[in-house]
């Protein structure tokens, strides 16, 4: 089972140089519902709208499912653990194959 679905808008804040910055679309990656609501974090993946040719960027389609205004690339190398009072609102979902997608980069990038 594919661990992504959701595409949040997400307050990133003030980035150091090559990482995210201020508001942005991000995938959430987890924690599973083990962990449950209360926990305080999410893993997610930011979201570009730059198209880089990257192996490691999965398209993510605009369209009313994903609530995106423009076709972006899922940034697999850079996810990172956030607070959840940094989710501003949910977005929409993505496809089971793209969801796949995702899933596959990220296991390759952590060598599993």
């Amino acid at each position: 089972m594919a661990l992504v679905e959701h595409i949040w808008l997400v307050d990133f804040g003030d980035p150091y140089p090559g990482e995210p910055a201020h508001h942005r679309p991000a995938l959430v990656l987890g924690p599973p519902g083990i962990f449950g609501t209360n926990f305080p974090f999410v893993i997610v993946a930011p979201l570009t709208t730059t198209h880089r040719g990257l192996s490691l960027h999965i398209e993510v389609e605009a369209n009313a499912e994903t609530g995106l205004d423009e076709t972006c690339f899922v940034q697999c190398e850079l996810i990172r653990s956030i607070n959840r009072d940094r989710l501003v609102h949910r977005l929409g979902v993505v496809d089971q194959a793209t969801s796949r997608q995702v899933t596959d980069v990220v296991k390759t990038l952590l060598n599993h």
